[in-house]
Order: C-alpha cells, then structure tokens, then sequence
C-alpha cells in the first residue's frame, strides 16, 4: 500500500529541496518532466545505473513523502508523475530553476560511474 500524499498546501520547501538534493532524485524528476506517468522499472532503466529496487523504493517514498512526486499503483506496478501543477502552485518558478540547474550543472548519473 503507498502511504498518503502531502495534500498541496502542506509541502514544506525544506522538505522539497532535501528530496532534491540527492543527484538519483534530481535525475529521476528530470525523467518525470518530460511528462505524463512512468512506471517505477522503467524509471529505474532509464537512470543508466545499476540501483537495487530496495533503493529506489526509497527514493520514490522520499520524493512521495516531500510532495514532488504521485505515486499510484496500476496492476502489478507503481507509477510515477511529478506534481508539477502543486510545486509551481506552492513555490511559482521553484522546479522550472531547479531543472534548468541541474540540466547545466549536473552530468548524467551515467558519466558517474
């Protein structure tokens, strides 16, 4: 069972700017904005690194938990989307600034390794 999700008005900056601050969150958000909903396997495909699914379990609840991500259960699989309409609503320009930083500053986790 996914636990409840921060409803738009309780979204705490420090709490959104921490979730961020993991380079695996930050790159899985620059995944979720290209838009529309992804499945948790093919999330964890696209970041290039080998993550054991245990790991990235606690990235989604970190991400979930802070409020930037919706996480819903579909079948056999959870799926992912960014509440991009309640960060921007919460904190206008925040996620747009953050994205655009990492997109210049920050290599792919596949460079890292």
């Amino acid at each position: 069972m996914i636990a409840q999700h921060p409803a738009s008005d309780q979204i705490v900056l420090e709490n959104v700017l921490s979730a961020l601050g993991n380079p695996i969150r930050l790159t899985i958000v620059r995944i979720l904005a290209q838009g529309g909903e992804h499945a948790c396997g093919a999330v964890g495909l696209q970041l290039g690194v080998d993550i054991t699914k245990s790991t990235l379990t606690h990235h989604w609840r970190v991400l979930r938990d802070s409020g930037v991500i919706w996480q819903r259960p579909a079948g056999r699989e959870n799926l992912l989307s960014l509440r991009r309409e309640d960060m921007d609503a919460r904190y206008p320009g925040l996620l747009n600034a953050i994205l655009t930083g990492a997109d210049k500053t920050i290599p792919a986790l596949t460079a890292q390794r």
